[in-house]
């Protein structure tokens, strides 16, 4: 059978051994039957396994769920000139840890630090795989074995049971509680310094906002107090950013420049949400504590590769130009995009999206509101517009989009199947694969 010409084609398409075990596959399932074996029909069925194997598990969606940074769907989508370093790094050998000028072992760190410390002022940086753990080896370093003081509301929660107090657990040191779920004053911070306490830690709330009666203290109003008693003070921005939103009208996100300039010993934040990078935890601050902290033995544990650190440098690199961010940065784009240049998008698609639907559902267009995600800006919604689908089989309906070739993500609220165009990069592409609706309806 593996000799077969018709096989030929899937042996060079997928290699001998799976197609000789796709074909073992259709014997086994015929065995015993009174069919008759037939070549057309026993290709075709090894064609289709094989095409359902080799499909990559990880694909291209278009995100239309209204969260322009979902978690879920990969976070930020990379600059283009981000794309060409990755693949340019990945193509050939690099000086990922080499000096060219003095024919030497070099620092990886070196191809980030100087870009990181231009744009936030610190006076040195490093970089590991996430922004846990960077809060996680800061930890480490810094308070192993003694007490950190953190504000009862600021013991955050976020994806994928990321809690702050189990962080502190794994790296050594114990939590100090301060102040209420809703109030805390600095006297709190000052009463619970000891002989034993480490480090002062300021936590940007993710995904959740305390409002009414409530009252915490701004890391600027806490330098004095760490410097005082000798302690650290460390700031986890979470999300973070390099950039004030305000400039593209959307609100104040705390920045990692704001945080060293007001004191901030060292400040942990994300590069694959605000900033638009790849997945890094960035590290800046005082030189002293960023040089023990890059010497701790779980830096290299948790270090980047030499892809990922291309990507990083060249979107640091866009930031150097920020006039030109907005048509250059994919997150940056799609946050800034304005409503008004949503709708026509979604006029022009409704008739398309209804003419797919046929009878089956009904399509208008829905002024929406969407979110930043990745606990950036929780409770701040960016104004939208969607393409609404009612229909009774919503859930089916929502499945045959997520079954096109390049399968579309909404979210349905209150009956309704909300596209929300915001983030959408491909009009074409998302068009011209509507007509494949019609088949699956089948």
């Amino acid at each position: 059978m593996a000799s077969w010409p018709t096989v030929a084609p899937l042996i060079a398409r997928a290699g001998r051994a799976l197609v000789v075990e796709a074909l073992r596959a259709w014997v086994d399932e015929r065995r015993g039957t009174p069919e008759v074996a037939d070549e057309a029909a026993c290709v075709q069925w090894c064609r289709t396994r094989l095409a359902v194997f080799l499909q990559p598990s990880q694909r291209r969606v278009f995100n239309l769920t209204g969260t322009v940074l979902h978690t879920n769907l990969g976070r930020a989508v990379l600059a283009e000139e981000a794309i060409a370093a990755a693949v340019e790094a990945m193509r050939s050998p690099t000086t990922l840890e080499y000096d060219l000028e003095g024919g030497a072992r070099g620092e990886r760190d070196d191809h980030i630090a100087p870009w990181l410390c231009r744009l936030t002022g610190a006076e040195a940086a490093t970089a590991v795989n996430n922004n846990a753990a960077a809060v996680l080896l800061v930890l480490s370093e810094l308070a192993a074995g003694r007490e950190v003081i953190v504000s009862r509301g600021e013991l955050i929660e976020i994806g994928g049971a990321f809690r702050i107090p189990d962080i502190m657990a794994r790296a050594g040191c114990r939590l100090v509680e301060v102040g209420t779920t809703n109030r805390t004053h600095l006297k709190d911070y000052a009463a619970a310094i000891g002989p034993d306490t480490a480090a002062i830690m300021k936590v940007h709330p993710s995904n959740y906002a305390i409002q009414g009666f409530t009252k915490s203290v701004a890391a600027a109003d806490l330098v004095p107090l760490a410097r005082e008693k000798g302690v650290a003070l460390i700031e986890d921005l979470g999300s973070g950013t390099l950039a004030d939103l305000e400039t593209w009208g959307l609100p104040h996100e705390p920045t990692a420049r704001e945080a060293i300039a007001a004191g901030v010993d060292v400040v942990t934040f994300s590069g694959d949400k605000l900033l638009g990078g790849p997945q890094a935890g960035l590290l800046v601050g005082r030189k002293p504590l960023i040089q023990r902290i890059a010497r701790n033995p779980m830096k290299r544990a948790l270090r980047l590769d030499k892809v990922r650190l291309a990507a990083l440098e060249a979107t640091l690199r866009l930031y150097a130009d920020p006039g030109r961010l907005a048509e250059r940065l994919p997150t940056i784009r799609s946050l800034a995009r304005p409503a008004a240049e949503i709708r026509p998008v979604a006029e022009r698609l409704l008739p398309v999206v209804q003419a797919a639907l046929g009878h089956d559902a009904t399509a208008s267009v829905a002024e929406v509101r969407g979110q930043i995600g990745s606990g950036a800006l929780p409770v701040d919604l960016l104004p939208s517009f969607a393409i609404a689908i009612k229909a009774k089989g919503l859930d089916r309906i929502a499945d045959r989009f997520r079954r096109l070739p390049i399968p579309v993500i909404g979210r349905i609220s209150d009956g309704t199947l909300y596209f929300d165009l915001r983030t959408l990069d491909d009009e074409p592409a998302f068009a011209a694969q509507l007509d494949k609706l019609h088949v699956m309806a089948g």
